[in-house]
């Protein structure tokens, strides 16, 4: 799922590792690949300075999700293929594997295929001081089971550090011209706005939104039991321009569409960038996702001696986890990587800061996130319903 770009840069990460002491080898080491910008610089300096023991810490960037998902597919491949090897005592013939990070940033979308595909396992966190304070819905997105549904087992997945959400952008100049402004999903069937709507090309928020519209949820499994849910998927059809999952704002910017769909970490940098767009959350609820730390499988690969944790890393790997949700850090994630901590959401809003205030695109009203929802797994026989409809729609208006 492309959604989004991230911010910091790997020069910046990579100064914090020089400057984090002594010998990597008298130390244990922390390795961290992290989405681009989805953590501020600074907060790895002042992690590694809240540490009562020597450690090196690697943190690196990675440009896309994708990337991260293909990485943890390729890391176990190559376990997979090392313990066969030694299995049959064959000499490791290639490049060096390159060493398995202990955390990568997952995206919630994402879990569901990870947990089934074996690429990650259970994180030990639930005694964690931030893990208590972290809100219910957080932590309900994570406890799966092995298949990767939704569970009340006391397996955990992931550890949320961001999240946001999916809102309408549009361009305040065209808008004043018509005499008002989208405030919920209903205002993309307005006649004005035919041919000039630009939407992410993604069943599930498209048609998301089209049953949020009629009053039902994000994540229903029996589409067929929803009235007039074709026709009004439709009627939206025939209102946009084009559909991008990753170009959705450049029509809009350049004036060729005057309302976009699309996720809060594209939009808040693009209004910072152009003061002619303006984005709201629809005030019937949106979609939501997560980034969470994981924990790649391989390495619990015991035939590995490389790859197994030690108690040093555990233990780095749990300070980290933890030190994100703690009120500071907290804060500055929401404030700098264009998505919001959980632990935001139990803060009492008139202890935040005023920046916050100005954002709302970052902690939408309480009222809104309530009626709010994740992308939850669904049952197969509701994916291929899902799909099915898309098809039909889009070969319908091709």
């Amino acid at each position: 799922m492309d959604r989004r770009s991230f911010l910091v840069g790997a020069g910046i990460l990579a100064l914090a590792q020089l400057t984090s002491g002594c010998s990597p080898s008298e130390k244990a080491t922390l390795r961290v690949q992290l989405l681009k910008n989805s953590i501020p610089a600074q907060l790895v300096g002042e992690f590694r300075r809240g540490l009562n023991q020597p450690a090196t810490l690697k943190f690196d960037p990675v440009e896309q999700l994708k990337e991260v998902f293909n990485r943890l597919q390729t890391w176990k491949q190559q376990a997979e293929k090392k313990d066969t090897q030694q299995q049959w005592r064959l000499p490791f013939i290639g490049s060096k594997t390159p060493a398995i990070a202990d955390l990568v940033t997952l995206g919630d979308y994402w879990l569901e295929t990870a947990i089934q595909q074996k690429l990650i396992q259970p994180l030990e966190i639930k005694e964690l001081q931030g893990w208590q304070q972290l809100p219910r819905r957080w932590q309900q997105l994570v406890e799966r089971d092995n298949q990767g549904q939704l569970s009340n087992s006391r397996l955990v997945w992931g550890a949320p550090y961001r999240w946001g959400s999916t809102v309408i952008a549009y361009r305040r100049d065209k808008f004043e011209e018509l005499g008002w402004t989208p405030t919920d999903w209903s205002d993309l069937w307005r006649p004005e706005l035919r041919d000039r709507i630009s939407l992410l090309d993604h069943p599930r928020e498209v048609i998301g939104l089209v049953l949020k519209k009629l009053g039902y949820s994000y994540n229903t499994t029996n589409l067929a039991e929803i009235p007039n849910l074709r026709e009004e998927l439709l009627a939206l059809h025939q209102q946009v321009k084009l559909y991008s999952s990753n170009s959705y704002l450049q029509p809009m910017i350049l004036e060729d569409t005057w309302l976009a769909v699309g996720w809060s970490t594209d939009v808040l940098p693009a209004q910072s960038s152009y003061r002619q767009i303006e984005a709201v959350v629809p005030l019937s609820g949106t979609a939501l996702w997560a980034d969470l730390w994981v924990q790649p499988t391989s390495l619990a690969t015991q035939s590995n001696p490389v790859a197994v944790e030690t108690g040093e890393r555990q233990s780095l790997m749990q300070q980290w986890i933890d030190f994100c949700w703690q009120p500071k850090p907290a804060r500055e994630i929401s404030l700098f990587s264009n998505a919001a901590s959980p632990i935001i959401t139990s803060i009492n809003p008139a202890d935040l800061p005023e920046d916050f205030r100005k954002h709302p695109l970052l902690l939408p009203d309480s009222s809104v996130l309530d009626r709010s929802e994740f992308l939850k797994p669904l049952p197969e026989s509701a994916v291929k319903q899902y799909q099915s409809l898309w098809k039909e729609i889009r070969l319908l208006t091709s």
